[in-house]
């Protein structure tokens, strides 16, 4: 609990900012197919949007702040798509680097042997967070839902700004004065050594090679069943919100008992590897289920297998920081997070489709999760390589010489 309270200022704003965005994910599917496909229960439109958006994934979310409150009292087309676009734009830079640049903010603070329930904690009140989105979201009206989430929004980099302590101690500045095409240049270069430098740090450790093999499959299997899975149920069952936030709320509440309370316990006792292991067998479970669901229960059985999957992220975590030293922990983290963002792109670019055609008059058989059962496949491969991961400890690639520093750069030097 010390921990915790050391890094409160981090966690605060955290849990708003996921709220927020928690309170229009099931409001803003009948918003998108009751204004793309109005009175169809199949909307093709709706599933290549989200999945377009997935994949060209974008800038900052406190730009869609306006068009998030137009939505609130407009539905029609052309704001759908403008929302898009800019939900598109915004969530490159927002979309799993908050979490990355979490988790490296708290391997600057906590020691190595109490990270993995640290790391455990916050996924912890990651899901409790979404479970309180889920539940505003199910009592509040459409028409506050967006305004509520802009205010929530606002507030988590406002606080963090105030009160959050930097624990990175930046190079100096030089001041000196080059045109503009120098200072890009360099900008790049700088920004090109850097990400080359992480790739070795994971490349020449054989752990960090194996977990980040084990993260891409598994986000490309996860990401692709996100991407489409509620549209699936309102196309297959004709679930609305409410059944939504009632699936949501259902995993959240399991997860926030798992990651807070069971993993700590048995993480001292079975390793991180038997815990990952455990929670992509789960993982192939919930989708499989997902994906032959027969009748409108089978969704709520699938669902709790959540409460075990979602260990996958926490002892991935975990087994990031002790494969990385203390030195490199943001380059590790930072380079498997985009790896697993490769994945989330690709993903869509068959689940769409796939999902469209077999919730379509015109598939082939009658199996209208089809889809979610072939992304299954890649959870398949993700806990076979995971079966075979390596937990060697950490090393530096990096020599100790006259052009290697401590400090830490700046972004924009």
């Amino acid at each position: 609990m010390r921990e915790l309270g050391a890094l409160f200022h981090l966690l605060l704003p955290l849990c708003v900012h996921w709220i927020a965005e928690e309170m229009t994910v099931s409001v803003l599917v009948d918003v998108t197919t009751g204004a793309l496909c109005p009175a169809q229960s199949t909307c093709p439109e709706a599933i290549y949007l989200n999945g377009l958006q997935q994949t060209v994934v974008g800038v900052f979310e406190m730009v869609v702040l306006p068009l998030l409150a137009l939505l609130a009292w407009n539905e029609s087309r052309e704001f759908v798509y403008a929302y898009y676009v800019l939900r598109t734009i915004s969530y490159i830079i927002s979309q799993g680097s908050i979490f990355c640049i979490s988790i490296a903010y708290v391997a600057d603070i906590v020691i190595e042997s109490k990270r993995a329930a640290v790391f455990s904690w916050i996924t912890g009140l990651f899901s409790a967070s979404h479970v309180l989105g889920n539940l505003i979201a199910r009592f509040l009206p459409e028409s506050y839902t967006f305004e509520v989430s802009i205010a929530l929004l606002v507030f988590g980099p406002v606080y963090m700004q105030l009160f959050l302590k930097e624990t990175v101690r930046l190079a100096p500045r030089q001041e000196n004065h080059m045109c503009c095409l120098k200072w890009v240049f360099k900008v790049v270069q700088e920004r090109y050594n850097s990400m080359r430098y992480a790739a070795t740090v994971v490349i020449s450790s054989p752990t960090l090679k194996d977990i980040s093999l084990v993260s891409f499959f598994y986000e490309l299997g996860m990401s692709g069943i996100s991407s489409v899975l509620l549209y699936y149920l309102k196309s297959a069952f004709g679930f609305n919100k409410n059944q939504f936030s009632e699936i949501l709320m259902m995993v959240g509440i399991g997860s926030i008992f798992s990651q807070i309370l069971v993993l700590p316990l048995l993480n001292p006792l079975v390793g991180e590897k038997l815990i990952l292991c455990t929670a992509l067998l789960s993982s192939i479970a919930y989708a499989f289920l997902y994906g032959l669901a027969w009748a409108s229960w089978v969704p709520y059985l699938s669902a709790s297998f959540g409460v075990i999957y979602v260990l996958v992220k926490p002892s991935t975590y975990a087994i990031i920081s002790k494969g990385a030293r203390s030195t490199n922990q943001g380059e590790a983290q930072g380079f498997i997070a985009g790896v697993q963002s490769v994945a989330s792109l690709l993903s869509p670019l068959a689940m769409s489709p796939l999902t469209s055609w077999f919730l379509s008059r015109n598939a082939p058989f009658n199996c209208k999760g089809f889809s979610i059962i072939c992304a299954s496949l890649f959870l398949v491969i993700s806990l076979c390589y995971a079966c075979l991961l390596r937990l060697e400890a950490s090393s530096d690639p990096r020599d100790s010489d006259d052009s290697v520093e401590n400090i830490e750069a700046p972004l924009l030097s």
